[in-house]
């Protein structure tokens, strides 16, 4: 049971953290070359137009002035308006409609990472030195070493196109049309009750899964291996096996809960990477989620975009590890202490 002060204490250290990130970000971009009124005005505007713009947009006032501005409007999810990409349009609303389809990207590659990740290492380690284990370990060692930028293309290229198993790109099927509600296609689709839909966009959200998933997978089954090891080694395991209990029901009983703790660290630091690599992911199946829309945002210098980017990731993130540390804690509660 996890206590409620235990809880409050780690939201509490949310606040400077998110502060920092706030900060950081301020900094980078406000440091960073280029003038976005130039970029609003056009490359071929006068100065005395490229000046109204930059007095409208308070670029002229004193950095601390404009930091100030920034944190106060933060503090009302205010992150401004696109410059050019939605030009006028809040970005949160425009985040909005497109965290959610990186969401669920992220989210199913990271099912995908759990799922073939926990049994692999698990496998691994009761059978270790064997062709298994090695097996295992090889594709292990394939999986992180292997870039997105090259998998990606390379299983279209083999699943999509020559075998056509899967889609090419997109996210569902051009015959079906889906009220968006939630933005996760897949969760729409039920709630409408869509089941021909729902199935085209699982089929469409595999292959892209399958490339986000791999690098997860292969981090997870390496540490799930190790952890177990170091589980199976222990003296209250072999007390169990001693007393006539199976191999299987001592490892699952005994065993698992204890090796899953560092794992977890693994799955919520890997949602942080896999959100990150769906900027990736997304380019190369033309999915129109955050991760396409900061690489625009980037590209045509649409800063308010790119900081109410950055800063959904790190909020995300923090978010994230929050629920690590609260899974920590419900494993083991001598963590509290």
């Amino acid at each position: 049971m996890i206590s409620k002060r235990y809880v409050l204490k780690r939201l509490l250290l949310l606040i400077p953290v998110l502060a920092g990130v706030a900060t950081l970000v301020f900094s980078i971009l406000h440091l960073s070359p280029g003038n976005p009124a130039r970029v609003i005005a056009g490359q071929r505007a006068s100065e005395a137009a490229v000046r109204e713009v930059e007095r409208q947009l308070g670029l002229n006032d004193p950095i601390w002035v404009q930091y100030g501005r920034f944190l106060f409007d933060l503090l009302q999810f205010d992150l401004g308006e696109s410059y050019i990409i939605r030009r006028g349009q809040p970005v949160t609303s425009v985040l909005r409609w497109k965290f959610p389809i990186t969401l669920e990207l992220a989210v199913y590659g990271q099912l995908f990472g759990i799922l073939f990740g926990i049994p692999v290492g698990i496998i691994s380690a009761v059978k270790q030195d064997t062709i298994t284990d090695h097996l295992s370990r090889f594709g292990a060692l394939a999986g992180i070493s292997v870039p997105i930028f090259w998998s990606g293309p390379l299983l279209i290229l083999l699943f999509a196109v020559e075998l056509g198993w899967f889609p090419t790109s997109g996210r569902i099927s051009t015959d079906f049309v889906v009220p968006q509600l939630t933005g996760i296609l897949t969760l729409d689709t039920l709630l409408l009750g869509q089941y021909d839909a729902f199935l085209s966009a699982v089929h469409h959200l595999l292959l892209p899964s399958l490339v986000i998933g791999i690098y997860s997978m292969a981090l997870i089954s390496r540490m799930m291996r190790s952890s177990m090891l170091e589980v199976i080694r222990q003296d209250y395991i072999r007390t169990a096996r001693a007393k006539g209990q199976g191999t299987k029901i001592t490892l699952m009983k005994h065993g698992f809960r204890n090796a899953l703790i560092p794992v977890v660290t693994v799955i919520g630091i890997q949602f942080g990477s896999l959100l990150g690599g769906a900027v990736l992911t997304e380019t190369v199946f033309a999915i129109p989620g955050i991760g396409q829309l900061l690489v625009d945002a980037i590209r045509d210098g649409d800063y308010p975009l790119v900081q109410g980017t950055v800063l959904i990731f790190a909020f995300v993130f923090t978010l994230v590890n929050l629920l690590v540390d609260l899974t920590y804690s419900y494993l083991d509660p001598r963590i509290e202490q």
